[in-house]
């Protein structure tokens, strides 16, 4: 069973650890200075968890944290983040994550990117009824080089 919930303190030290699987760091690729720096998180989450314009929800998969998801920005720009632990990877975890959240918040147009390598991360977004709408290239941090990435959007 996959559900999502209100985040709790107790998530953070999970979420960090999850963050820090250097797999999951590669396939993401677009990672932030958070990704390596326990400091920089914290204070990343408390931003997060303080902004009433931002919807943050833990996933739970079968009684165990599995990640993490959320919406966030302007209502003309609104866009979806998620990360799930790679333990969780293939099992449906993402997408029903995804999707759950998207009726939280139904706001559209709603926005994605994605490494387009990721064809995992593509799929889930596709799956929840995302469109690539465009290409692009951008530096991910976590390949330590340009890379190319799609935009997806949600109507």
């Amino acid at each position: 069973m996959i559900e999502l919930r209100k985040i709790e303190a107790a998530d953070l030290p999970i979420f960090w650890t999850h963050l820090r699987d250097p797999e999951a760091q590669r396939m993401a690729a677009f990672t932030r200075p958070y990704h390596y720096d326990r400091d920089a998180f914290d204070v990343h989450w408390a931003k997060i968890l303080a902004d009433p314009s931002i919807l943050p929800r833990t996933v739970v998969a079968d009684g165990a944290v599995a990640g993490n998801v959320a919406t966030f920005g302007d209502p003309d720009e609104r866009e979806v983040t998620y990360w799930i632990d790679p333990q969780h990877w293939g099992r449906g975890v993402a997408t029903t994550a995804l999707t759950l959240l998207l009726e939280l918040d139904g706001t559209r147009p709603m926005h994605a990117h994605a490494a387009a390598d990721n064809a995992a991360s593509v799929r889930v977004l596709e799956k929840c009824g995302f469109q690539v709408v465009g290409h692009d290239s951008g530096y991910a941090l976590a390949r330590d080089g340009e890379i190319d990435e799609v935009a997806l959007v949600l109507a």
